[in-house]
C-alpha cells in the first residue's frame, strides 16, 4: 500500500505535535520545518482538525495543537482520515466503472483483506509510539 504524500505530510505534522503535546505549532513554524507551503500545509491541518485530531486557534499563541492525547491516537483511525476518498486500486472507488472481470475477480477480495490487516496493524499503534523525541535536535 502506497500512502499519498498528503497522508505523509500530516503524520508527520502530528508525529512533531506529539513531541510537545501541550504546545501550539503555527502553520508559518510546521511549514517552514516540513519545507511545505502553507496552502497545502492548510489543507491538511483543516482535514485533521475535522477528523477530530487538532484544534486550531488564531490569532496571537495560536496555532494548532493535539486536541486529544497521543496516547489516544490510533495511526489507523489517522490513515483512514487522511486517506479518506484514496482507493487502493480503481475498482475501489466511487467512480469505478465497468470492470471486464466484475463477477470473476478474485484479485478484489484479497486486496480489500490486504487493506483491513493493514490498517489493523496499524491501528494497534498510537501516536505516542512514534512521537518525535524531544531531546533529540533535528538534524540539519
Amino acid at each position: 500500500m502506497r500512502l499519498t504524500s498528503f497522508t505523509d505530510f500530516g503524520l508527520r505534522m502530528l508525529m512533531r505535535m506529539a513531541s510537545a503535546p501541550d504546545r501550539a505549532f503555527s502553520s508559518a513554524e510546521l511549514a517552514t520545518e516540513f519545507d511545505l507551503s502553507r496552502h497545502h500545509l492548510a489543507k491538511i491541518m483543516q482535514r485533521l482538525s475535522q477528523a477530530g485530531l487538532i484544534d486550531t486557534r488564531r490569532g496571537g499563541g495560536g496555532g494548532a495543537l493535539l486536541a486529544r492525547s497521543p496516547a489516544q491516537i490510533r495511526l489507523g483511525d489517522v490513515i483512514r482520515h487522511l486517506e479518506s476518498g484514496q482507493a487502493l486500486v480503481a475498482c475501489f472507488g466511487p467512480e469505478a466503472g465497468d470492470c471486464s472481470l466484475d463477477g470473476r475477480c478474485r484479485l478484489k477480495a484479497r486486496l480489500r483483506s490486504a487493506e483491513r490487516a493493514f490498517l489493523d496493524d496499524l491501528d494497534r499503534s498510537t501516536l505516542a509510539d512514534i512521537a518525535l523525541d524531544p531531546t533529540l535536535e533535528r538534524a540539519g
